[in-house]
């Protein structure tokens, strides 16, 4: 086995990395979105507005969670393909005049996580989600379930895998929280990082130590010798899943399991970890390895 992936010997914190307030598209501000989520247990959220590059230490409001800064950015480049992409990470002040190319750029120069959003619903195709060397790609985008059910990201992540194992897997909700758009906590991704601070939070994400969920946990991941084993929620499946048709698995449609442990096959290019809970619910890892 390569160099493990996942450390998971510290805490665990749940986040969301696409969100919207009133700075934007959204309809609420951000103590609102706060207090909201705080009801279900996050402890961070990044500010993700269309355009607007967050300045969270500008900002002295007292948050029951954690404010870290990003930026959306949408628009179409040279070869004429639209994109909406998260940005993750302080990013320069920029505006929908800068241009798409520009903003991707600039925020790229300045140690951002680039983040191919909600690819089925922006028409993208898989083609298209290796064009601009994103870091990831969300594999779940909760409001585009709810606006028409594309809110898959999966075959992008396995293009992307093809071209690097390194890609990162993201649930979101790219929550707007209003009239038009009222849903969230559908999709979130769960860090292991020392501690709750906005650079702990992001190194972690960056070496993708962390998993996204719709609903399963994952307690822990461990590595012995060619082995890894994983403690999850009571869930249907546990997969660990490879290239193209490659696959193992434990579970049943008729029981649940809490553990698996596997031999990752060393011919394998990479393998990540896919739970499935009894309500059709997922959760993924990023790469083993």
């Amino acid at each position: 086995m390569q160099i493990p992936r996942y450390d998971t010997s510290n805490k665990w914190f749940k986040g969301n990395t696409h969100i919207h307030s009133k700075m934007s598209d959204g309809g609420k501000n951000f103590s609102e979105i706060a207090e909201l989520y705080n009801t279900k247990g996050y402890d961070f959220l990044f500010r993700t507005d269309h355009w607007v590059a967050s300045d969270v230490k500008a900002d002295k409001t007292e948050y029951p969670l954690l404010w870290i800064d990003g930026i959306e950015l949408d628009g179409t480049d040279r070869a004429g393909v639209y994109y909406h992409v998260v940005c993750l990470g302080k990013a320069p002040t920029m505006t929908r005049e800068t241009g798409f190319e520009n903003g991707m750029n600039l925020a790229k120069a300045s140690g951002a996580i680039m983040i191919l959003a909600h690819p089925e619903w922006s028409g993208n195709r898989t083609e298209d989600a290796l064009r601009w060397d994103f870091h990831g790609v969300e594999v779940y985008n909760h409001v585009c379930r709810w606006l028409n059910g594309k809110s898959s990201g999966s075959a992008h992540f396995s293009a992307m895998l093809d071209k690097s194992k390194d890609a990162l897997a993201f649930a979101s909700d790219d929550a707007h929280l209003n009239v038009a758009e009222p849903v969230f906590d559908g999709g979130w991704i769960i860090v292991n990082a020392p501690s709750l601070d906005g650079e702990n939070i992001l190194q972690a994400i960056r070496l993708g130590n962390f998993y996204s969920s719709c609903g399963p946990e994952i307690h822990s991941i461990s590595y012995e010798g060619k082995k890894v084993r994983v403690k999850t929620s009571p869930v249907r499946f546990i997969r660990l899943v490879g290239r193209n048709g490659s696959g193992l698995r434990n579970g049943s449609f008729s029981d649940l399991v809490e553990e698996a442990v596997f031999d990752i096959p060393e011919e394998w290019p990479y393998a990540y970890i896919e739970l499935e809970d009894e309500y059709g619910r997922k959760a993924w890892t990023n790469t083993l390895a």
